[in-house]
């Protein structure tokens, strides 16, 4: 199963935003590389939701409910977006600062790529920050 990390600035969508609303329309990716691996996210995906800015955290989970589509905002066929769900909220945040420090993600793209979006996440990725942020699949 793919895994994934989304990033939002939390002043714009929080994960208790998700919470809030229960799912939505994660859109306003416009970096190609965030795009090309939005379209090749599927339903039942799993996503640890990580919120920029100060805060610089995994904070939550989220599950894509549908296939890619265009963004309906726009009238241009490259922009894409999915729908995900709220999971839950991580046990323990775990911050940038500690994932950096933990020394087994030196592969990494959400440190080789700071500024990408939508960052794919390995099966070992996952597992261990499952381990780091308290929880289980």
């Amino acid at each position: 199963m793919p895994y994934w990390l989304l990033k939002t600035e939390p002043e714009d969508y929080s994960y208790f935003d998700l919470e809030r609303d229960g799912s939505t329309i994660w859109d306003g990716v416009n970096n190609a590389l965030a795009l090309k691996h939005l379209r090749t996210m599927l339903p039942g995906d799993l996503a640890f939701i990580y919120h920029t800015g100060k805060e610089r955290q995994i904070i939550g989970m989220a599950e894509v409910i549908g296939e890619p589509y265009a963004d309906p905002k726009f009238n241009d066929a490259k922009l894409v977006v999915v729908n995900v769900r709220a999971l839950r909220k991580v046990s323990l945040p775990i911050t940038l600062a500690q994932i950096k420090q933990d020394g087994k993600f030196t592969d990494f793209d959400l440190l080789r790529l700071p500024r990408l979006s939508v960052v794919p996440v390995s099966g070992l990725y996952w597992q261990r920050l499952l381990e780091l942020t308290g929880g289980t699949n």
